[in-house]
């Protein structure tokens, strides 16, 4: 038998998002708001990246996840760990499991900020047998630095984008030599983000690109991986331990179930500048609607959707029809990416299936010119690039979608 019983607004996860969510709200006076995390502990993936460049201080994951909580708390929100959203009994009532019991908690308003995932070796469909020491940047992360485990000794580390010099940090501090990093592309993908992976400490390792990973190979343990180039010669590179890295996806299983309409580009949440998705009362927020960008983008993106959420507690008709946001290749996708008619500008995210040097965002609408904006700098996959939303009182909710592409 579930226990029932009532919130005015129920955060479903505890990261960056969703606690600035919390705090924000608790304190502008929206009710009870509650924050439930399914792990032992709040504060999300900051948690256990031990390396500096968190917020606006630059502080360690430990203690930014350490402010965000306390500011939840502080403010007045209940923040309960252990705890899991396992379902729907209605469009706004969650169905959840933890230490006390099966429970369904129906709020006046649902805010998913489920945050996002990488792609494990199974999802990248790499074959080879089942050894131990395959981790993805989370799993290394919450080993070395949560739990202490011992590691290896000699890895590789699959991808050259931010989050995998992350994963090199991590790595170093467990004591683990890096044999490579491996990737499909023609170039590591840090671009401006050199300074941020300099902050990590990593040590230079070679850098393979144009490769990928092909086979696991070993019985028991891991003894290397089969590595393939473009141009088809193959080579096998000794190792006891291999790092996925990115590929991130949002956790969208939550926001599925009960039918949120999901974005086919973000394959997260569709949501309005917002943060409404097209479900009444349930809105979506952080990395969860567009995996992955920094933790303070996420936590800018949970103190907004307070204003929304107070609109929605305070009678504010939830809109109907949206206008679609469309990313043409070689975009591959922009949040957020329906338009209602009385949502603000906001601000845009959007990702690249390609290097761009100082590309041309347009925005058009039924071949309607809108907005037009120079990005002063080189774009590469896997890194955020955003747009304004000064066009956005421009659109007419009659006509057809809008489409952002490269000028």
């Amino acid at each position: 038998m579930r226990r029932q019983r009532s919130v005015d607004v129920l955060v479903v996860g505890a990261g960056p998002a969703g606690l600035a969510a919390a705090a924000r709200l608790a304190a502008s006076g929206a009710g009870t708001v509650e924050v439930l995390e399914r792990e032992a502990r709040a504060g999300g993936v900051p948690r256990h990246c031990h390396h500096g460049g968190f917020g606006r201080w630059g502080v360690t994951g430990p203690r930014y996840a350490e402010s965000l909580v306390e500011a939840a708390l502080g403010a007045g929100a209940a923040v309960r760990t252990g705890v899991s959203a396992t379902g729907w009994a209605g469009p706004l009532s969650v169905e959840t499991t933890g230490p006390h019991g099966l429970e369904q908690i129906t709020a006046r308003a649902v805010v998913l900020a489920t945050g996002a995932r990488e792609r494990p070796r199974t999802a990248r469909l790499v074959p080879g047998t089942r050894p131990a020491g395959v981790f993805t940047t989370g799993e290394l992360q919450q080993a070395v630095n949560l739990y202490r485990q011992e590691i290896g000794t000699r890895a590789v580390v699959v991808g050259a984008e931010p989050v995998s010099y992350a994963a090199l940090s991590a790595l170093r501090r467990a004591g683990v030599r890096v044999a490579a990093l491996v990737t499909e592309e023609a170039r590591a993908q840090v671009g401006p983000g050199r300074a941020a992976v300099a902050r990590l400490g990593v040590p230079s390792v070679p850098l393979l690109t144009g490769v990928s990973v092909t086979e696991l190979l070993g019985r028991g343990r891991l003894s290397g991986v089969r590595l393939r180039r473009h141009d088809g010669r193959e080579r096998v590179l000794a190792c006891d331990t291999v790092v996925f890295t990115g590929d991130f996806v949002p956790d969208h299983e939550l926001a599925r179930r009960v039918g949120v309409l999901l974005d086919p580009g973000t394959r997260g949440p569709a949501v309005d500048t917002a943060f409404r998705t097209a479900t009444p009362g349930v809105f979506a927020v952080g990395s969860g609607v567009h995996a992955v960008e920094p933790a303070r983008v996420a936590a800018g993106e949970g103190a907004r959707v307070a204003g929304s959420v107070l609109g929605h507690l305070g009678g504010a008709e939830w809109p109907g029809d949206a206008v679609p946001v469309v990313a043409d290749s070689p975009l591959r996708w922009v949040a957020p990416n329906r338009l209602m008619p009385d949502a603000p500008g906001g601000r845009f995210v959007l990702r690249t299936a390609e290097a761009l040097t100082c590309p041309v965002l347009v925005v058009t609408q039924d071949g309607r010119h809108l907005y037009r904006q120079r990005v002063r700098r080189r774009v590469l996959p896997n890194q955020g690039v955003y747009l304004s939303g000064d066009w956005v009182g421009r659109v007419d909710a009659g006509d057809g979608p809008v489409r952002v592409s490269i000028g």
